[in-house]
């Protein structure tokens, strides 16, 4: 999360999707371009994952985060490599631009600011009962007018 708010992104860590999947990470660059990225602790757990190609159709661009000496050439060429450890990160290969849907880029926006003050609420206000929150997202906001 540091090298992508580093990056000049705003990162949120485990966001859920209406597919019921929950990305690892999901950043917001500065002109609306969405980066997720898919954290894995090691070959095995990269084998194991049938999963992230489901990611790849909620974000313009996809990456694996894998820590020093995973092995690389494991990963698709199709996709980014940010090599990171808990201190520090760096970018090894950009991932190409598959750009969103303008209907799923605008869901995937309100999705995103959503969460992301629903968790500053959660952090900045010691009375908000946490488990409103959960009510918020799912009650009908046919009264907003």
């Amino acid at each position: 999360m540091r090298f992508l708010a580093a990056s000049g992104l705003a990162p949120l860590a485990e966001v859920p999707l209406r597919s019921g999947r929950r990305l690892d990470l999901l950043a917001l660059a500065p002109d609306g371009e969405f980066w997720a990225v898919e954290i894995k602790s090691g070959a095995a757990d990269f084998r194991a994952d049938r999963k992230w190609p489901e990611y790849r159709d909620f974000a313009d661009r996809f990456f694996f985060a894998v820590g020093p000496g995973f092995p690389l050439e494991l990963l698709p060429h199709e996709v980014g490599v940010i090599i990171a450890d808990r201190f520090e990160a760096t970018l090894w290969r950009q991932a190409p631009r598959a750009p969103l849907a303008p209907s799923r880029r605008r869901a995937l926006l309100l999705r995103f600011a959503r969460l992301a003050a629903q968790r500053l609420l959660n952090h900045t206000d010691p009375f908000w009962a946490p488990e409103r929150t959960a009510q918020l997202s799912s009650n009908s906001h046919s009264s907003i007018k």
